[in-house]
């Protein structure tokens, strides 16, 4: 059996038992019904699934626990990370491109180039290590490039995107850089002392972004969205604080609590008429002032 068999049934079993815990036959039927799909016989003995379950421990860090008394399998509820699901994703893109040679014609991928994502294993094993790095970084907004020694604390996608998390040494203020622009990477051998009061998800928890500055206050937003654009936002929410406020045949109407950032405003912008801010007028007034710019660009 080749290695993406292997891991193909590792990922399957984590998919069925993210539904609900099963016995070991209920998991085994559920390979052989894939089987048939993918056109791999993924059934296993009892002593095989053994093995799996040390696999599965090993790569993707999910501890499957059996519960003698039923005689079923489940994931521990704090094993089931957003790691896990992005890496099952991604496993599964994968193997449904490798069915078929030529995809061409019914899978459109994006034509873009990396984004800078040949830099991640080396800035992770940084960042779990606590090693020093230097770079040099290509500023778009003044379109130069500039030498930069940093302490890495974390790696931050958005958009597509994957953005390092630092702070510059010289004048140890928390900064982000976005890979696709870091530059010549040099992994030194000199260590920091790794703050325990930073937090990345908190740094970020109060942003829509990649844009977090210590100016600036919370704010209570909320928007009015017609319905049509409303099931899409629903569907995928704008941040993690969204709350649904209204909901009907007219306009869906969400409540936010953020900071107001360049990013957030730039993806205001980009729902155009099917959006409304209701409050608060600081930020109505910004986007109508942006509006009224975009507006003069074809008189």
């Amino acid at each position: 059996m080749s290695k993406r068999e292997y891991f193909l049934r590792y990922s399957l079993i984590i998919k069925r038992l993210q539904k609900s815990r099963a016995t070991f036959e209920e998991i085994n039927n559920y390979l052989v019904t894939e089987s048939d799909v993918i056109d791999f016989d993924l059934s296993i003995s009892k002593r095989t699934f053994q093995r799996d379950l040390n696999e599965i421990r090993d790569i993707f860090n999910v501890d499957i626990q059996y519960d003698t008394s039923n005689k079923v399998y489940s994931i521990n509820q704090i094993d089931k990370s957003e790691v896990t699901d992005r890496m099952l994703e991604a496993f599964e893109i994968f193997n449904a491109l490798n069915v078929s040679a030529d995809l061409s014609h019914f899978v459109l991928l994006e034509r873009r180039k990396p984004q800078g994502v040949h830099h991640f294993h080396g800035l992770l094993h940084c960042i779990k290590n606590s090693l020093i790095i230097k770079f040099s970084y290509h500023k778009y907004e003044d379109d130069i490039v500039v030498k930069r020694e940093v302490e890495p604390y974390a790696l931050k996608e958005f958009k597509g995107r994957w953005y390092l998390i630092a702070k510059d040494i010289h004048d140890e203020f928390m900064k982000t850089y976005g890979l696709d622009r870091i530059l010549e990477l040099d992994i030194t051998k000199k260590k920091f002392e790794r703050s325990n009061n930073f937090d990345a998800q908190q740094l970020f928890n109060s942003y829509f972004g990649i844009i977090n500055s210590p100016e600036g206050k919370v704010e209570e937003i909320i928007l009015s969205f017609d319905s049509f654009q409303g099931k899409y936002v629903k569907s995928f929410p704008l941040h993690s604080s969204q709350q649904i406020i209204l909901d009907n045949d007219d306009e869906t109407q969400i409540k936010l609590s953020l900071h107001i950032t360049y990013d957030f405003i730039m993806e205001l912008l980009s729902y155009g008429e099917r959006v409304k801010v209701i409050s608060p007028i600081t930020l109505r007034d910004s986007l109508l002032e942006r509006y009224s710019a975009a507006s003069r660009q074809y008189s």
